[in-house]
């Protein structure tokens, strides 16, 4: 085993009562524990919490005299953490959500008074058809409280997990299962329609099963990294579409169709509310599709938080009429 900073394997021969050692710890020192465990560097640690490396490498001997365990060790050139340190990561996150929360919970929350900064991630679809009827209403009751959103991607559950958002908003068909364990409830259903432009030469009344393969297709691209649930179906029935042209939003979609010979799948609320309706002929899709349902997710330790609670009622209200 690699020695580190004069620690040896009596750090693995002595063991502490977990009740003493609950005893003997010092609270100002979960916020550089965290640190470290996130960092495994102490200079990059005590940057990351804004003290001198000195003070971060008091407070790593703290920790290690605390739960009689070195945590890092060096392993050539870089830190690795021991088992006992890999153990600590998630309580350790979970224990600063939790402080964070009390720190800023309210017995009470006053959205006609109280300000309040929630972070959403959601698609642009959903920031659309769902987030701008919520920014009216707060226009209407609650002038001090703002909304960030965020875009979906591959941080989205790291996002959730750490409590750095306040809801993720996705469809529940690509959620990830790691995703599916937090609480969360569904909002609404939307269906997929193909749409073309109303003077497509190739497309009369009907989408034919044989021209999903044969028309110039504008794919979405998911910004998580997979693949835009409709395109999963359609892999699944073994079509593959002529993709002539991907992007990354939602709702621009409609707007590239106009004009070409292009076709796409859209969402039904989208396409009906498009700028750009006019120039779309709607069809029913020629093969079934399932709809997608989106659902909000949020951190357990937000539950009973009441500002969260007031906007995840904001939410599930607006849902139901969208």
């Amino acid at each position: 085993m690699p020695i580190i900073d004069g620690i040896d394997d009596a750090w693995h021969t002595r063991r502490m009562d977990p009740s003493a050692a609950l005893r003997r710890l010092d609270l100002n020192i979960v916020v550089p524990l965290n640190a470290l465990l996130t960092e495994r560097h102490v200079t990059r640690a005590a940057e990351s919490v804004g003290i001198g490396q000195s003070a971060m490498s008091a407070a790593l001997a703290r920790l290690r005299r605390t739960f009689d365990d070195p945590l890092l060790v060096r392993n050539g050139r870089v830190h690795e953490l021991t088992p006992m340190g890999q153990c600590l990561v998630e309580p350790v996150r979970a224990v600063l959500a939790g402080f964070e929360q009390m720190i800023v919970a309210r017995p009470h929350f006053d959205p006609a008074t109280d300000a309040r900064t929630f972070t959403v991630v959601a698609s642009d679809y959903v920031t659309l058809t769902l987030l701008r009827p919520l920014l009216e209403r707060l226009y209407e009751e609650a002038p001090r409280v703002a909304v960030n959103v965020i875009p979906v991607d591959a941080s989205t559950d790291t996002l959730l997990e750490r409590s750095q958002a306040d809801l993720v908003i996705m469809p529940t068909a690509v959620a990830s299962p790691s995703l599916l364990t937090f609480p969360h409830q569904t909002l609404y259903e939307d269906r997929y329609v193909a749409a073309v432009w109303n003077q497509h030469r190739e497309v009369g009344d009907e989408l034919t099963v044989e021209q999903l393969s044969e028309l110039r297709y504008v794919r979405y691209n998911a910004t998580h990294g997979g693949a835009a649930f409709v395109d999963i179906q359609l892999a699944q029935l073994g079509i593959a579409p002529n993709v002539a042209l991907s992007t990354l939003s939602f709702t621009l979609v409609p707007s590239l169709l106009p004009g070409t010979s292009l076709f796409a799948f859209v969402h039904e609320r989208l396409v009906r509310s498009s700028a750009n309706r006019r120039d779309l002929k709607v069809l029913e899709p020629p093969v079934p599709l399932l709809p997608i349902v989106e659902t909000m997710f949020w951190h357990p330790v937000l539950h009973d938080d009441p500002a969260h609670h007031w906007l995840r009622e904001c939410v599930r209200t607006l849902a139901a009429n969208v």
